[in-house]
């Protein structure tokens, strides 16, 4: 049966950088050809016609109105889909790693509190032992901290190692939910035979957590986790990306990325990948014009963004 996969991309307007961006009021529902409907079970169908969709206007997409289609029909399957965890899989930083860090301060009785608009800025900061440790050389260390480089570099571990028990002992109880779409995508990604992995600059051990008590033990046992100190340098470096893509044994041009942050943004970009962006409560404001697109979330239907389809669409575009 022939189907059809819909998608926009900057790239159909300009030969610079692409980007897509939708609002809150905006679903694949209203993507949809007149005649067509987009459904989960298009992935993986092949297609030898397309048909026009209707008009995106210049208020929707801040460029021309002329009408654009975009055809999977000879794109390959991503190879890959590489999920960032916090921000993408849930929203783990306001109300999980920012409250666990902050008890930690507390029980180590280090007179420091990050509150919600310093974290953000923090955020900037990839890895939590770098982020405490950014922190305390530009405001001065704790008076029960020690004083050598060496020290301080154990002490900074143990803080960290901490905050993860804490952080862990959240995400088992469930407290924090995962965000919208994320199990349909990875659910339609295994089923095409998609490989599936999370990248992340967090604490191993917490990703872990995230995704068997979250995503369910069956789901786990077939996704690779590349997190904390495996490699040396952290987002925006690209190095997890490109581990992830020689470990998986796949071309990092045939991988599809979600991430929600700038420094992810720039770490997939940077390893040749496909980068989809899910906004979330800190990355909203963030520059993601190098982004292949960008949605609030992934959503289940009937508030779906996209699907694997749509994934599969930015290996290869047609424009009519």
């Amino acid at each position: 049966m022939a189907s059809m996969a819909v998608c926009y991309s900057l790239a159909t307007l300009s030969s610079t950088k692409p980007l897509l961006s939708h609002k809150n009021t905006t679903s694949i529902a209203n993507l949809k050809s007149h005649e067509r409907t987009l459904q989960s079970s298009l992935v993986g169908t092949n297609i030898a016609t397309s048909k026009t969709t209707r008009p995106l206007s210049s208020k929707r997409l801040g460029k021309s109105s002329s009408e654009i289609t975009c055809s999977a029909s000879a794109s390959p399957l991503p190879s890959a889909l590489l999920f960032d965890c916090d921000g993408v899989l849930v929203d783990t930083e306001k109300d999980g790693h920012r409250i666990s860090f902050n008890d930690t301060f507390k029980e180590k009785e280090l007179g420091v509190t990050w509150d919600v608009d310093l974290y953000g800025e923090l955020l900037k900061i990839g890895g939590g032992k770098e982020r405490m440790t950014a922190y305390f050389n530009k405001t001065g260390w704790p008076e029960n901290a020690p004083k050598s480089e060496e020290e301080r570099k154990a002490f900074i571990a143990s803080l960290h190692k901490r905050k993860t028990e804490l952080f862990m002992a959240l995400i088992e109880k469930k407290l924090l939910p995962l965000r919208p779409g994320v199990a349909k995508l990875i659910d339609q990604a295994l089923a095409e035979g998609v490989k599936v992995a999370v990248c992340s600059t967090s604490n191993e051990k917490a990703v872990s957590a995230i995704v068997t008590f979250l995503l369910g033990p069956e789901r786990a046992e077939k996704i690779k986790i590349f997190a904390g100190d495996v490699v040396p340098r952290k987002k925006p470096d690209p190095a997890i990306y490109v581990l992830a893509a020689n470990t998986l044994g796949v071309d990092p041009s045939s991988c599809v990325v979600i991430e929600d942050s700038g420094i992810g943004l720039a770490a997939a970009k940077a390893a040749g990948m496909k980068c989809i962006v899910t906004k979330s409560g800190y990355t909203a404001n963030e520059d993601f014009l190098n982004a292949d697109a960008v949605f609030d979330f992934i959503g289940d239907p009937p508030e779906e963004r996209f699907d694997l389809a749509f994934c599969r669409s930015l290996l290869k575009q047609y424009v009519s």
